[in-house]
Formats: C-alpha cells, structure tokens, sequence
C-alpha cells in the first residue's frame, strides 16, 4: 500500500523496514554513515502522511541543537507541515518546555531562569563563602560534579547515601545549593530533567496526559543516554505493561564514547528488555567508506565482548588499502604526515577541507601545528584551539613574559588573579590608576596601593621576583617548570573536571621548548635568559632563548590559522570527529598508553571504550585512511619507547599496506630482534617479531619487587578510600619509604598515581 508514496523512494530494505515499522517499541542499530537521521526524519513523514498520528502526538529527542535544527528542516523538505509547534529538541530543551507548561506544578516562578554551567560555578562560589565552606576541601568545581552526579543519579540531598562525614558535608552544601535555587527561582541543567522526571513521576494526571498524546517516541543518539535520562524516557513513554507510546530508538552501541559524562551503554540492553522489543533493525549499508575500511572497522570492534552485533557493508567496492606507517620519532610522524598531505592535495586531488588528522590526546597538535606551521600549509583545529592559543598556555606564557619584562601590563592583567589569589577587579582599577597617576607600568604601582589589596597584589609581585632570581642559570625547559611548579597553575588544572587535558597541554609546553631550542641552534642545555649571546647571522638581533620561544609562539599562534572559508586540513581529537566524515583520515599515535590511553588499560571496560573510540576514527573516512605510530615520543618532557597499540594486531591483514620506514638502518636499541622495521615488516605484523616479548608484555609496566613489607600497609588489590576521590581499588604499588607510590582505580575519577607519604588511603574492608 505504501509504495507509491515517494517518501519511500531510495530507501534501501532495513531502512524501508525501520521508516514503515507498526506502531510497537522497536530498536534501531544504526552503523556510522548508514543514513539514520534520514530514517529518523522520513519515520515521523511517514506516520504523519499515512495518518497514524498527528503533528501534536510525535516526541523526537535529538542530543544536539543542530540535529534538531537538521531534522526539523528535513521534514519541512518533505512535507507541507508546521513542524515549529512539534516537539523536536534536546532533552534538556523539551524539559524546558514541558516546565514553562507545568511551572507551578513544578514549584518554580513563571518566569524561572536556566543556569549554564559557568553560572552554576558563579552561585556555588557565592555559597560557599556565605556559609564559611572551606574551598581547600571542598572545590567550588568539586561541588558542582557531585550535585550534578547525584542529579543524574536522580538523588536528591536526602536520598544521598552518607557514609562519611565529608559526603555529609557535601550534602549539606547541595541542600543549601536547592534553597538558594528555589529561593532565586532558577535551575541548572541537571534540574530541568531531575525536575520533569519527578514531575511525571509524581502526577499521575499529567503522566498520563503526556502519554496519552505522545502515540510516538523517538530518540536519536540513544547509546549517549545516561541513567536519568533513560529514566525520563520511561517516565513520559510508558512502559508496554502501562500502555505505554511506541517508542523508536536509534544508535550504535559501538560508537558510545561518552562514558566519562556518564553516558551509559547498557541503557541499550535494558531498553530491548523492559520494552519487549521485537524488531530489531540492522541498518549495516554503510554510504560513505569503501570496503576495506569497513572491513578493519568491523574485525576491530568484534573484539568487544558486550555488543549488541552489527558489521557495516558498502556496495562500493574494496577501495585503496588502508595504509599503515611507523616512524621513528613524533617528528618524523609529523613530517610524514605533511608530506603526505602534500601528495595528496597536489598529486590526487584531494582537496584540504576533506583531510582530517585525529589524535587522542589534544597535546600531540603541537608537533603536527608546527610542522604544518613551517611547511606553510594552512590548517584549523576543530572544536578547539591551535595549541598557543588555548587559555592554559596563555597563562603559562604571561608569566614568562613578565618574567623577561616586569612592565608588561597586558600579562600582568592576564595572571594577577590566575590562578585565583583574591585580588578582585576594584583592587585591580585601583592599582591601574595608580599607575597612571605615576606614569609607571603596573608592576611597579604595587608599591604604592595601601591596605588588604596592596598586601595582596604585594604577595603577587613577591612571587613573581622570587622566580626572577631563581631563573638565572636555567635552562628554558627548567624555567618552564618552576613557572607551571610555584604559580600553582598545574595545581589548578588538577582540581578541574576536564582539567587532565589542561595539564596535559601544560607539560607539552616543556617539549615544545624543548624541541625549540634544538632547532633553532641554541642547544638544549643554552641559559635561558643570557644576553650574551651572539647576534643572529641574518638580522644581527642578539635574542636569549627565553625571548625568542616567546616571539615564536607569538608568531604561530597569529599566523597560518586558516580564514573562515579557506580550504584547510582539519586537525581534531577523535572525540571531537563523531559525527563528521573526510575524504583522506590520519589516526595518529597509535601506541600503547596513548591510544588506547594508560587510563584504560587496567579496566576492562575502559579499553572496550577506547576500541569504541578507535571505531569512530577509523569510521570517519571515506576514501583513504591512514594509521601511524612512532617508536618514540616526546611525553612530559621525557622521551618514551613504546610498542604499537594493539588494535593494529585486531585489524585484518588483507585490508591493509604497511608503508616502510624510510631509514631501514634504524634500531631502537631495546632489543636485537629490531635490525630493522623493514625486515620486522615483511612477514605478518605482530607482537612476536620483535624481541621485546609476548603478547603478554604490553598488559602493565614492571613493578619493582619489594623488600619488605612496607609502613603503609597498602597492597595491591586492596580496597580503599581517599577523601576527595572516593573509593577505589589498588592495582599496583611500586617505590619503598618516602618514595612509595600506588596506583589506584578510582570507578569516578579513573586510575591515579598517588604518592603515599601525601595521599592518605584509608584500606575498606
């Protein structure tokens, strides 16, 4: 009956069987590139053109702003309908909705306002230092994660389980947060889903209200759903016992990468169980790769164990190898790369915009900008900042700056109160016009402001000449490090959420001095602030290391950024490339400990996450994909060996081309099985051509044995627990007396490295 609409023309069989399903709870494995926001758009088409429902009875939950835009003006493309009163959006933009609709039943003013998460930090600040809440204990930040854990756990203050008296402190700090809230009338984002939950929860009138009108589910993205949510959705559909609505969710358990904002795969699981599902629909016809690179997306994610099983196939053919190339350093990595690149804009025709390098970890952009950088090839990182140009290294940079000249007022602005020391803004406009009464720089006004903030802005200064005389003699790299060690950035970082990236660039700082000062002649052991140096051959300046690494990140933080509209090579973090698509794709640094990243290593669940990771990157390119791994890397300022990660041993050899290093001479040195790659190269790739051991070798780093039994009681596989990061479980314990270290997975916070004459682990038995 419903062929001859033309809505249902080009779709293929799974798609046409997911768009024409009966009105039942149905799930959709949707694989990357398979069109599943078409199925998506043209489902809610065609139940309103074969009337199974009106415009009114269609809930469409999407996880992005733009996706709701996109379907919403699809479905305009399609049909004559107005989709502006449809309820299409994001979950925390439908729960907006549905409370300005039900605002006194929620308890909130009529015109209750939303806070971002920035606002959110703002008001927790001005509690905390209302009630005397000791921000050393308990971060600000801190705070804000847990109230937005237990919201997303559902819990309220009260249903909080309290097992020691800081999570009580903690609670007690939530209680007052809710007052202040409901006092004020305003609600984070956390609160609109909590809110709306227990709103349908409680009601039973407007539950049914809802789910009488809301005949059709749909939920985009469904494997990013964390436990609220999921919640929610039960909530406002009704479960098949309850008569509930038909409820259609589309995802890919495979590419679920979100585990870190508490996204929870297994919602896919429970969803087939507690909704009866009984069609389950495939859609494996991938539309945007070739065969090859399907095939090594495919055999890698059938190493997770946990999957609801799907494989990707292309009608279009097996398309060029995918190409495989080990390199000797992260620099030659980088110098291939631009070289490749080069090939193929000029030789194949690729055009720039449709290349994409991905990497895991944001600090590896550093050597690939500079080396792009010098090639004068234009590039723009997505979703993020060139490497000069992120906040941290900014404030790394100012307080180098001031270091080599006391009068800079713009890095005085930048750092006075960063990391913050208590010097607010009316200090600050205080001492501004005191330097201009004076005619002096801003940094020698400090002498003359009275009272607390001259003590304070006083302190800053103190601290700012301490590290002036203490820099004389050093090296860049050691000037580097006191900064980030006595200004306390590092320190700061470390108390933020997604403050390991922060720290992360921050050491990278080290190796991009480093690196400097070996290219550009000064020798790595060169004083960094000496004047006496001899003047350049070109231009006769006479510039110290310190001056000339400030000029240049100077320099390339301006310069070569790509133009708005200019065809660039995209560089991006492989999260940042979910739901994009190239034409040529770089994975690079496919090592160990980067990719999959150390933090996984130990838990089964994290490396299965990173393999999903790994799908996502290979599933990003259409045409040709390359995969690259260094034998050696610059990391925290310390040169690395490391061995190849191991999903290159779980991609099938047939669908690739190992590309052979250019120096077949070279050898690592860590064994006499590596005379050269190239021979390592020639049979089948794998751990055991190497004599760097079985495949057993790479599962954790070597432990050194222990005399005896050490003062602190902690073992490996003991249970225990740490004032600011909770419970956990210790894996390894290394080093002896004040040197004594223990590596600990902690289910919140990810596996840490503590040193145990600071860290007090308490054991939990």
């Amino acid at each position: 009956m419903h062929d001859q609409t033309p809505l249902l023309n080009n779709l293929n069989p799974e798609q046409l069987r997911a768009v024409t399903l009966p009105s039942e709870s149905a799930l959709i494995l949707a694989g990357a590139g398979s069109g599943k926001t078409r199925v998506l758009t043209t489902r809610i088409a065609w139940l309103l053109q074969t009337s199974q429902v009106g415009s009114g009875g269609i809930l469409a939950v999407t996880f992005t702003n733009k996706a709701a835009k996109e379907m919403m003006l699809r479905l305009q493309a399609m049909l004559p309908v107005n989709v502006r009163g449809m309820w299409i959006g994001t979950f925390h933009g439908l729960c907006n909705r549905f409370l300005r609709a039900h605002y006194k039943m929620a308890n909130l003013p009529q015109t209750f306002q939303i806070l971002d998460t920035q606002d959110q930090l703002s008001a927790i600040k001005r509690l905390c230092k209302q009630h005397g809440v000791d921000d050393e204990r308990f971060p600000p930040k801190q705070l804000q994660w847990f109230i937005a854990g237990c919201k997303e756990d559902g819990l309220r203050p009260k249903d909080v389980d309290v097992r020691d008296d800081e999570t009580r402190r903690k609670v007690e700090v939530y209680q007052l947060y809710e007052d202040q809230c409901q006092r004020e009338g305003v609600v984070d984002f956390g609160e609109l889903m909590l809110r709306s939950f227990e709103l349908l929860r409680d009601n039973e009138a407007i539950r049914l209200h809802y789910r009488a009108r809301f005949k059709h589910v749909l939920i985009d993205e469904f494997q990013d759903t964390n436990k609220l949510q999921y919640a929610w959705i039960k909530m406002i559909a009704g479960l098949p016992a309850e008569h509930g609505s038909a409820v259609l969710a589309v995802g890919d358990d495979d590419q679920s990468i979100y585990a870190f904002r508490g996204a929870r795969v297994g919602n896919m699981a429970d969803f087939v169980r507690e909704f009866g599902v009984q069609h389950q629909i495939k859609l494996e016809q991938n539309y945007r790769s070739y065969s090859n690179i399907l095939d090594s997306a495919n055999a890698l994610i059938g190493n997770n164990k946990n999957r609801l099983g799907k494989n990707l196939r292309t009608d279009q053919g097996a398309g060029e190898p995918v190409r495989v190339y080990e390199s000797t350093s992260d620099f030659a990595e980088a110098q291939w790369l631009v070289d490749e690149i080069r090939q193929l804009v000029k030789g194949d025709g690729f055009t720039r915009k449709e290349v994409a390098v991905l990497y895991r970890s944001n600090a590896q952009s550093r050597v690939m900008e500079t080396a792009l950088f010098n090639a004068g090839v234009p590039y723009k990182v997505y979703g993020g900042l060139r490497f000069f140009e992120r906040a941290e290294i900014k404030h790394a940079l100012a307080y180098l700056r001031i270091l080599e000249n006391p009068n800079d007022d713009t890095s005085f602005l930048r750092i006075v109160n960063f990391p913050p020391r208590g010097i607010g803004a009316r200090s600050v406009e205080q001492l501004q016009d005191a330097a201009k009464g004076l005619g002096c720089s801003l940094h020698d006004a400090v002498s003359t402001t009275a009272g607390k903030a001259g003590a304070k802005l006083a302190g800053f200064v103190a601290m700012i000449d301490v590290m002036r005389e203490q820099t004389p003699g050093l090296t860049l790299r050691e000037i580097i490090e006191v900064v980030l060690d006595k200004t306390g950035l590092i320190e700061h970082y470390k108390t933020e959420k997604e403050g390991a990236d922060r720290v992360e660039n921050l050491e990278e700082l080290v190796n991009a001095a480093e690196s400097f000062v070996t290219q550009e002649g000064f020798g790595r052991d060169a004083e960094a602030t000496a004047q006496d140096m001899a003047p350049n051959a070109e231009d006769g300046e006479v510039m110290s290391p310190l001056a000339a690494f400030l000029t240049h990140a100077a320099l390339e933080a301006g310069d070569n950024q790509a133009q708005a509209g200019e065809d660039a090579i995209q560089l991006m973090t492989v999260h940042a490339s979910k739901g994009l698509e190239f034409d040529a794709v770089f994975i690079s640094g496919l090592e160990e400990g980067l990719f999959p990243h150390e933090n996984s290593m130990n838990d089964y669940d994290g490396l299965e996450e990173e393999r999903r990771l790994m799908y996502v990157a290979i599933t990003r390119a259409r045409k040709r994909l390359y995969l690259s791994h260094s034998q050696t890397r610059m990391l925290h300022g310390q040169t690395r060996y490391n061995l190849k990660s191991r999903f290159l041993d779980e991609l099938p050899e047939e669908c690739l081309k190992w590309i052979t290093p250019k120096n077949p001479g070279f050898a690592t040195g860590l064994g006499g099985g590596w005379t050269s790659p190239a021979q390592a190269f020639q049979a089948k790739p794998a751990w055991g051509h190497s004599s760097l051991g079985s495949a057993e070798t790479y599962k954790s780093p070597p432990v050194p044995v222990q005399k005896s039994e050490p003062s602190h009681g902690i073992k490996a596989n003991m249970k225990v627990f740490h004032t600011k990061f909770g419970e956990g479980k210790v894996l390894a314990v290394e080093g002896a007396g004040a040197d004594a270290r223990a590596q600990v997975n902690f289910p919140r916070h990810g596996v840490k490295w503590l040193a145990l004459s600071v860290a007090k682990l308490t054991p939990v038995e």
